[in-house]
């Protein structure tokens, strides 16, 4: 079935079930004339909501004990609902984080009282929706907090952890009222509707479950997900961390799994060679390749300067759902690894609200017309647009060519000649390079534009094709892409990541002893820089082959690479300039090669694919009518270097 059909077949279907609803308890003149409902109300208490844990059975044995694990699945729903008969439908955040790192910018953790029943749910959601007529469902995934089994990072474990839920949630699982017991129990206070929700890690668990095709879950808010873990730990090659994902499982790992999860851990390992070769591992938990199962709407949020799961995750998973049709809204913000709640909280709260009382509810708000994206444009702006990417972009190829001061080449639409050279140096990053970038300096090789004559928008992702000659059997590359003029920003590459936390709070549904609604405030924190990097890629050009796996290079012999860029929505405005750079290893971002390279580039073979809106046509447009002068050779301000050590998706 379509999925507009789906979307109508079900708000007729909620709103006919309303109005029988309505009708049992007015008269037949009031029943006729109740309108279908827009929102769902705050009717229920949450102070006497049913507080229950059951564990669910995966039907796996990851920790190899003889027995099928049990995931906790800890609830919060209304009572009066199934008092009267009603069903409701679920919200649920299937998580690593509920007791060793903690939720949301304040890490909130679960807590319980001494039956074991959940206290304190991290976050919002269920002290919100819960009143609303929702029940919320946290999941502690397979070997972390509460249920048994191994982390696998994204593998069938911890994909299955969640699913198995929802198919409870839907009367095809079975689950328990303890984690060795024998009493089963079924969940008869659910339609089975479920919307997945979460950021980070969170959010990646939803995207994998929502790629195995699992019925009765209608929809995903994915908020800074992994799309393929390849591709949280390598980019083509080069390596994103100094470790890989068997650190990861052992730092969320309950202390149970930690002491029985060796051999998954061996696999891990095993599956994950530093070589940043493909390997079956990956395949696994790649989720793009089965975005055609998807049978949710998606609503996928991410800051377009996260550093941590970069917005390459968001771009190729949107753009796979977009080829099979699945209907998604996007949000993409100027922050780093942040959750909207913490950067547009009033609106988001209404806009999720409104998401999933049409996805869950059915209600007919007209949230499926109205625009699919919301961009920040600059800290605290916002503007939409009625389809993402536009459909005026166009796929524009830009060519660099050599300039009239050594180093500081151009960048236009016309194939260039000649050669530039740079030698890595690793002690340099792009912020580095982008404040330098008017200036020949030996660690890059820059391309600018003239100075624009009118905005030019660059809208979703771009990938940068080299032809590079290494003078050492090893190398890497950075692609960055730069919007030089002053500006200014969110200051992505603090701490925390654009925002600051202030003291006073707000509050965001009802509240119990404990477990408050409200959360402390922030604002934008901002920086004033004169270039921005806007995109930026990498790899490891031993793996220019298709087969996506390294060789040793040969010193002196040409390679050509592509490499992909994050995806962004970027306006680089009038009287700036467009910077494409080139350079060795991006430092804190990529680990260095083995070597120390320096490499030439065939500038004739070498280009950036860029999405403009309006095409090669804008382009010329914009770059047309200024004077093509040299720029100053002067050092700019940007944000300070990246940070380190960002091992946890969601820490």
């Amino acid at each position: 079935m379509p999925k507009r059909t789906r979307f109508t077949t079900w708000r007729t279907f909620a709103t006919a079930a309303v109005a029988v609803l309505t009708a049992a308890f007015l008269t037949p003149a009031a029943a006729q004339a109740a309108p279908a409902p827009k929102e769902s109300r705050p009717v229920y208490s949450y102070a006497g909501a049913v507080r229950e844990s059951v564990w669910v059975d995966t039907g796996l044995d990851g920790d190899g004990d003889g027995r099928t694990d049990r995931v906790a699945a800890d609830i919060v729903r209304p009572a009066e609902p199934a008092r009267q008969g009603q069903k409701v439908p679920v919200i649920m955040d299937a998580s690593p984080y509920y007791s060793c790192c903690g939720r949301g910018n304040e890490s909130q953790l679960k807590t319980y009282d001494a039956s074991g029943h959940v206290v304190q749910m991290p976050l919002f959601y269920d002290n919100y929706f819960v009143p609303r007529g929702y029940a919320f469902v946290g999941v502690d995934l397979a070997g972390t907090n509460r249920s048994d089994g191994c982390v696998d990072i994204g593998g069938p474990s911890d994909i299955q952890s969640a699913k198995a839920v929802v198919d409870w949630l839907n009367g095809r699982a079975r689950a328990y009222t303890s984690r060795t017991g024998t009493s089963t129990v079924r969940a008869t206070w659910t339609d089975g509707r479920t919307g997945m929700i979460g950021k980070s890690w969170d959010a990646t668990i939803a995207n994998g479950v929502a790629a195995t095709g699992v019925r009765g879950l209608k929809t995903i808010v994915p908020i800074s997900g992994i799309s393929s873990w390849y591709d949280y730990y390598f980019a083509k090659g080069a390596p994103l961390y100094d470790s890989g994902p068997d650190a990861l499982s052992d730092a969320v790992e309950s202390d149970g799994a930690r002491a029985t999860c060796a051999a998954v851990q061996r696999k891990l390992v095993d599956g994950a060679p530093r070589t940043g070769d493909w390997t079956p591992l990956w395949t696994e938990r790649d989720y793009v390749k089965d975005a055609g199962k998807v049978r949710a709407s998606v609503f996928l949020v991410h800051g377009m300067q996260d550093l941590n799961v970069r917005t390459q995750h968001a771009g190729r998973w949107w753009d796979a759902l977009a080829k099979h049709g699945v209907e998604r809204k996007i949000w993409l913000s100027q922050t780093g690894h942040v959750d909207p709640f913490d950067y547009r909280r009033a609106d988001w709260v209404e806009t999720l609200h409104r998401w999933f009382d049409h996805e869950l509810l059915g209600y007919a708000n007209g949230i499926d017309r109205e625009p699919m994206a919301d961009i920040e444009r600059h800290p605290d702006q916002w503007v939409t647009s009625k389809v993402w990417p536009p459909r005026t972009t166009r796929a524009t190829t830009l060519r660099p060519a050599t300039g009239p001061r050594p180093g500081v080449g151009t960048l236009g639409l016309r194939q260039g000649s000649g050669t530039e050279t740079f030698t890595d140096d690793p002690r340099l990053s792009e912020t580095d390079w982008a404040a330098r970038i008017t200036r020949p300096t030996p660690e890059k090789a820059g391309f600018l534009t003239r100075p624009l004559t009118r905005d030019l928008r660059l809208s979703g992702s771009s990938e940068v094709t080299v032809t590079a000659t290494p003078t050492t059997s090893t190398a890497h590359l950075s692609a960055v892409l730069v919007d030089v003029g002053p500006d200014t920003i969110r200051d992505y590459a603090d701490a925390a990541e654009g925002i600051t936390t202030l003291t006073d709070r707000t509050c965001w549904g009802a509240s119990t002893a404990g477990d408050s609604a409200c959360f402390k405030a922030t604002r934008a924190k901002t920086a004033a820089v004169g270039s921005t990097v806007l995109s930026r890629g990498w790899a490891d050009l031993g793996h220019y082959a298709p087969d996506r796996a390294g060789r040793p290079l040969t010193p002196g012999k040409a390679y050509t690479l592509t490499l992909d860029l994050a995806a962004t929505d970027h306006v680089v405005p009038r009287g700036h300039r467009l910077a494409l750079i080139v350079a060795g290893t991006d430092k804190d971002l990529i680990d260095p090669p083995s070597t120390t390279p320096t490499l030439t580039l065939d500038l004739a073979r070498t280009s950036a694919r860029v999405p403009l809106a309006g095409g090669a046509a804008a382009f010329t447009r914009a770059t047309s009518g200024g004077t093509p002068a040299t720029p100053a050779a002067t050092t700019l301000d940007g944000v300070r270097p990246p940070r380190t050590g960002r091992h946890l998706p969601g820490s």
